[in-house]
């Protein structure tokens, strides 16, 4: 296996557990339904592998776009002299971008979606700022078909230069093994962390890092690119 290979099937990995460990609505919601509905392990375990498999192919077809340019330039005759040096530069600027598009979200305390349950056992989802304790003044009831849907339109963002490198390489197997190895991991930290939940095992220090998920994506990018133009990998 090439050096890049290696960098972005790791990449891939931190990506995958960094994104779904920071983000509490990949698990937390699962485990209030659970607890409400009386779900059985079998039902819970049932539904986030649903939900995750709807996030992971919203996520891997955002993915396909850096794919497409990938494969656009890998036709150019020019290109293939220079297209490893392109790829690392486009991941490292990747990844400072959405770093920082990362800061400017925390800087503005941008909404994101929040998960709450009422004095009845309902849980709703609503938008919301960090420090806020103002009440919503809209929230919408999560049923579990609600939740594949919230799922589906939530991609990973960090997907989209994953998949350049190896449409740039016209390497398809890369792909499917990037593709492969970042749904593994999505679904196996959301079921980690459900069934935690599920028998009782809290773990509220690591939801306080929810606001700096796109920052660390950013950083995972940007180290893969810095390895792959000056490193060696």
């Amino acid at each position: 296996m090439i050096p890049e290979m290696q960098a972005l099937i790791l990449t891939a990995i931190s990506i995958a557990c960094l994104h779904t460990l920071t983000g509490p609505d990949h698990y937390l919601p699962f485990i209030a339904l659970s607890k409400t509905r009386g779900w059985s392990i079998g039902k819970t375990i049932g539904w986030t592998v649903m939900c995750g498999m709807g996030h992971v192919l919203s996520s891997v077809l955002l993915g396909l776009g850096g794919a497409a340019l990938g494969w656009s330039l890998h036709k150019i005759s020019w290109f293939e002299n220079v297209r490893g040096g392109i790829a690392g530069w486009v991941m490292l600027l990747f990844g400072l971008l959405y770093m920082f598009w990362g800061f400017y979200r925390l800087y503005k305390n941008k909404p994101h979606k929040h998960f709450d349950m009422d004095n009845d056992g309902g849980l709703y989802v609503y938008e919301h700022k960090h420090n806020e304790a103002v009440a919503p003044q809209e929230r919408f009831k999560v049923t579990p078909w609600v939740m594949f849907i919230i799922f589906v339109l939530g991609p990973c963002e960090p997907m989209i230069p994953l998949l350049y490198f190896p449409a740039a390489q016209n390497s398809w197997w890369g792909m499917v093994v990037l593709i492969i190895v970042y749904t593994i991991c999505t679904l196996a930290t959301m079921l980690l962390m459900v069934l935690l939940g599920y028998f009782g095992i809290a773990f509220a220090g690591i939801q306080k890092l929810e606001r700096y998920v796109h920052v660390l994506g950013g950083v995972a990018i940007s180290m893969c690119g810095v390895g792959m133009l000056w490193m060696g990998w």
